[in-house]
């Protein structure tokens, strides 16, 4: 009895492992995110297998049924649109849940959005923290007043309609000079990592719209970083 938890790649195709793929054509049934997003990475790879949705609209009441059939001897992976599962994504609730039930849950490593943003930011990565999405209502202004006193390097994920708001919002409880960096479209043809003070981000974001999937890297309130690293930038989007 066994869970498989498979990362699948964030953007380009060529980013799953060989693992991976062997398990995928090995289970019974793949549970996925969203079974469209998730049938152009099977299709790619030939891999035809029973496709189930376990996503955060039906995973509460699909959960108990899971772990009966994988009590029961059925060989089953969760994947996620892209990325690791659990990870800001589906995941958890199942995972427990075949935990406790004595399943054991095995974790491929593969791709996860937020290491190669932390990594190429060019900002102190010996120590991190990662936040996933700020609050949209309810306790954004305290979790904003906690993260200003962050003393370590931590990451976002930002939705592109929220982004200026939410570098604006940072740079009112932070400080407009705290160095920052957006990674947008990771490992896609139009990938950007674009590095400066908060107050200059959202400036450059407000008078060019992003798109595609973000993550926000800020630097923490130790005050290790003194200057903007180097970067090069893609504008042909």
């Amino acid at each position: 009895m066994k869970l498989y938890l498979i990362p699948t790649p964030i953007g380009n195709l060529e980013d799953i492992t060989l693992r991976a793929l062997r398990i995928l054509k090995e289970v019974d049934i793949i549970l996925a995110e969203d079974t469209r997003t998730s049938s152009k990475l099977l299709r790619h790879y030939e891999i035809d297998k029973k496709v189930l949705a376990h996503h955060q609209f039906n995973e509460h009441k699909t959960t108990e049924n899971l772990v009966r059939q994988i009590s029961e001897g059925t060989k089953m992976a969760l994947i996620s649109d892209a990325g690791t599962p659990g990870i800001s994504d589906p995941g958890f609730l199942l995972t427990r849940a075949c935990i406790k039930a004595g399943i054991e849950v095995e974790c491929l490593p593969g791709p996860t959005a937020f290491v190669p943003a932390l990594v190429n930011s060019g900002l102190p990565c010996d120590r991190f923290q990662f936040e996933g999405f700020l609050p949209h209502k309810k306790g954004r202004q305290t979790r904003l007043k906690e993260l200003a006193k962050q003393p370590y390097t931590f990451i976002l994920y930002e939705s592109p309609f929220r982004l200026v708001k939410s570098l604006e919002q940072l740079a009112e409880y932070l400080g407009a000079e705290r160095l920052a960096c957006v990674s947008r479209e990771l490992s896609k043809i139009y990938e950007e990592n674009r590095r400066g003070t908060l107050a200059e981000l959202a400036q450059w974001y407000k008078a060019h719209p992003p798109k595609g999937e973000i993550v926000l890297v800020v630097a923490g309130a130790n005050g290790t970083v003194q200057e903007v690293p180097d970067y090069e930038e893609n504008d042909d989007e």
